[in-house]
């Protein structure tokens, strides 16, 4: 189709400004993503107090905030098609990190709304993790590309890592403002100031790079199809779902201590915060490491999460918390370290509904994991210990079938 005079313009005038490094883009999008983090995890770390002086049951917010995880990786199946079909990267980005900066700050007014509080904030919450699916597939197809000159190991694994201090500044940033004035709604305001900052980086990386003019066009003649991505590709993501399938979620293993008398509710926040940052040097570590000897790097994922329910779950506080550090590491290389190894399965075109795909698989395995772990821990951990390990035997097998497809694929 025809560019329109703003287009043609804004494309006129790109190419007349100082295009960033390929380090810096990536350094650039890392903040942009560093901001948003802290308020959409400032804002996870307290949805269900939110919610509950609001009215809601213990049930309530376990359907309120599953929704919205179950909603910010199912649709990226249908985002991340529709930004392959139709190239619009920038935009569909933008909106996602709008939808994330404008939903959070605007719970500060659901304490004033009476009766219709609840729904409202029930409304913002699932609305903000709906931008969570619009971006992310979009996102990372961006990311993938301004990678490549520098490693995408390496460029996956920077914006991990900063991305990882703003999970781990949000909570901090929403502990404190509650803790000084004792007023959430307040917190939740504060968080419109890294949120409009994500935008506005946003908006200068988009001006600062070539990607919308080349690599991945943001406007393309017509509607295009995908193509159809490798069976290498669909068993990469068979092998992180059953891997997935073991590594609970930090919700069961916080229960447990809570529930098992290992420590307070008042710490659990300060054990999560340890999780981001180990979280944040395992993807940094096997991101680097990965453009050095490529897949085979993953090898040290699925034997990690053999070990988390026998130490996350246990008695002792000393041992639960050697389990939460392995689950911090095989969460961070979850979630940078094999995206780079998504990227170099699939062809440029195809990487949007790649991740989106990718994304169906482990948010189907981490559903079924978390409830396999929350229905046998108490009465049946031996066994789930068992079943966790016959999972990452078989997670390691396809990984091994993975890396030698993609080594044939090479000859």
């Amino acid at each position: 189709m025809d560019l329109s005079p703003a287009e043609h313009e804004d494309r006129a005038g790109r190419a007349n400004r100082p295009v960033w490094s390929p380090w810096r883009s990536v350094f650039a999008f890392g903040i942009v993503s560093l901001a948003a983090d802290m308020v959409y995890e400032g804002m996870r770390s307290m949805a269900g107090p939110l919610l509950g002086s609001l009215g809601a049951s213990a049930l309530t917010v376990g359907i309120v905030t599953g929704a919205g995880e179950g909603i910010a990786l199912a649709l990226r199946l249908l985002t991340g098609r529709m930004a392959d079909r139709t190239g619009r990267y920038w935009r569909l980005t933008f909106v996602g990190y709008a939808m994330t900066a404008i939903c959070v700050p605007l719970l500060a007014i659901t304490p004033f709304l009476g009766v219709a509080g609840l729904a409202v904030a029930t409304t913002l919450i699932l609305l903000e993790r709906t931008g969570k699916a619009v971006r992310s597939p979009s996102k990372s197809a961006l990311l993938a590309q301004v990678s490549k000159s520098v490693g995408r190991g390496r460029g996956f694994a920077v914006h991990k890592a900063l991305d990882q201090v703003g999970a781990f500044a949000g909570p901090l940033l929403i502990a404190a403002v509650v803790a000084a004035t004792g007023r959430l709604w307040l917190a939740f305001a504060v968080l419109a100031v890294p949120g409009v900052l994500s935008l506005v980086l946003l908006a200068q990386v988009r001006r600062r790079t070539t990607l919308a003019d080349d690599k991945v066009p943001d406007v393309v003649p017509e509607p295009r199809e995908p193509a159809r991505l490798p069976m290498a590709f669909y068993v990469f993501a068979s092998s992180c779902a059953a891997g997935t399938l073991g590594l609970m979620t930090f919700g069961v293993i916080s229960f447990h201590v809570v529930d098992a008398g290992l420590a307070g509710a008042a710490a659990v926040p300060v054990i999560y915060a340890m999780a981001m940052a180990i979280e944040a040097v395992a993807a940094l570590g096997t991101g680097f490491a990965y453009d050095r000897w490529h897949a085979k790097v993953l090898y040290v994922l699925p034997v990690t999460i053999a070990f988390v329910p026998a130490l996350s779950l246990a008695g002792q506080l000393g041992w639960v918390l050697g389990g939460v550090a392995l689950w911090g590491l095989a969460t961070g290389i979850q979630d940078s370290t094999v995206k780079a190894l998504v990227a170099d399965l699939v062809p440029s075109g195809s990487l949007a509904t790649a991740y989106g795909v990718f994304a169906a698989f482990q948010g189907g395995a981490a559903l079924v994991g978390g409830a396999l772990a929350g229905g046998l821990y108490r009465d049946h951990l031996t066994l789930l210990i068992v079943i966790v390990a016959v999972l990452q035997a078989i997670s390691l097998g396809l990984l091994v079938v993975t890396r030698r497809s993609v080594a044939a694929a090479q000859q």
